[in-house]
């Protein structure tokens, strides 16, 4: 009688452990969206700089664009990759009709990279019934925080103005 209790005992923990083993594999068939790939916008950069844009106050978002223009101006746009990730209500900046348009695009020009999240627009677009216009010369990324967290991984300085 003992001796199957023990059996029955040791057949639950190898089906327990198998059970656990099979855990990762079943996590790994459901993986994340590939990350979005490093800015190449300036290959030699000693300085890079990440600007988080999450507000949809214009002051703010006027923040965010004087301070790309600075550094800019003060490292050249060899010198630093400048990326902004525009998520929440920050996203309304990377509009096309939106009011900081020519700003925008002109620091797209000079190499800065405007990263949208898919993910607040997929938002917007469920609440409103609509899809909104977005700048055609910004990039998409699946999550605005993860891709933050991917960019201060490869030692990208975070500001939040």
């Amino acid at each position: 009688m003992r001796r199957a209790i023990k059996r029955a005992a040791l057949s639950a923990a190898f089906a327990g452990l198998l059970g656990a083993a099979m855990l990762p594999a079943a996590a790994l068939a459901q993986s994340p969206p590939a990350p979005t790939p490093l800015p190449s916008n300036a290959p030699f950069a000693t300085q890079k700089l990440l600007l988080q844009l999450s507000d949809a106050d214009m002051a703010k978002q006027k923040l965010v664009i004087s301070v790309a223009n600075s550094i800019l101006k003060d490292f050249g746009p060899d010198n630093v990759s400048i990326v902004v990730v525009a998520y929440g209500p920050g996203v309304q900046i990377l509009f096309a009709g939106s009011p900081e348009r020519i700003a925008v695009d002109s620091l797209i020009a000079q190499g800065v990279e405007f990263d949208v999240c898919m993910n607040t627009i997929n938002t917007i677009t469920r609440d409103t019934g609509h899809t909104p216009d977005l700048n055609p010369k910004v990039v998409p990324v699946p999550y605005g925080v993860g891709r933050i967290m991917q960019l201060v991984q490869k030692g990208y300085i975070l500001d939040r103005p």
